[in-house]
């Protein structure tokens, strides 16, 4: 009865991280997809392997975790917020088939995930931070300048400008910037002609 109320937990607390947390944050159809059939794959494929007579099933789970994470990371580009919901859901299913000698520590390894998610991937706690890629339509070759010109522009607090090409016969730059914005009101993505009509 323990199994059967363990896998029903995991379940529910991947319906959690994906549609209570995933979702309403993100806004990704397809990754709701990936997420839960990766999860409910990994709880099937871990629970038989756990029940098999083998005695390799612990193993055989751990590496199905690995090669289904490289599998899934080389098939399309992730942003490192949906990597991280991807491997909560891998650790779910795996924690719902394991064997344990008590089901509240698995319920609570669960539980734990879940808070974790809800906490780091909050927008109040670092939704000011941003990173984008920007393309000016100049050349800068000095730091300061470039960081003066990033800050008037996105009117932000840059934390770290780093050039990635600098082009001078079509006169552009390309910059990873990471920046702060203002808590009064969000930042949004600015684009090269924003800036052009900006200067």
């Amino acid at each position: 009865m323990s199994e059967f109320a363990l896998l029903g937990a995991e379940v529910v607390a991947v319906t959690v991280l994906v549609l209570g947390l995933y979702f309403p944050r993100h806004r990704r159809r397809d990754l709701v997809v990936a997420y839960f059939s990766v999860n409910i794959g990994v709880l099937a494929v871990a629970d038989a392997l756990r029940t098999s007579n083998t005695g390799t099933g612990l193993g055989l789970g751990l590496a199905l975790f690995g090669v289904l994470s490289i599998i899934r990371l080389r098939s399309t580009e992730l942003d490192q917020h949906e990597v991280a919901y991807f491997f909560s859901a891998l650790a779910l299913g795996l924690l719902g088939a394991l064997d344990t000698a008590s089901i509240w520590r698995n319920l609570a390894l669960m539980g734990l995930i879940l808070v974790v998610m809800a906490i780091v991937d909050n927008q109040r706690l670092l939704g000011r931070y941003r990173q984008q890629i920007i393309v000016l339509d100049c050349a800068v070759t000095g730091q300061e300048e470039l960081v003066g010109r990033l800050e008037e522009l996105l009117d932000a607090r840059v934390h770290s400008a780093r050039l990635l090409r600098i082009d001078l016969i079509n006169d552009s730059t390309v910059v990873d910037v990471r920046y702060v914005g203002s808590p009064r009101r969000p930042v949004a993505p600015v684009s090269p002609a924003a800036y052009a009509a900006h200067r």
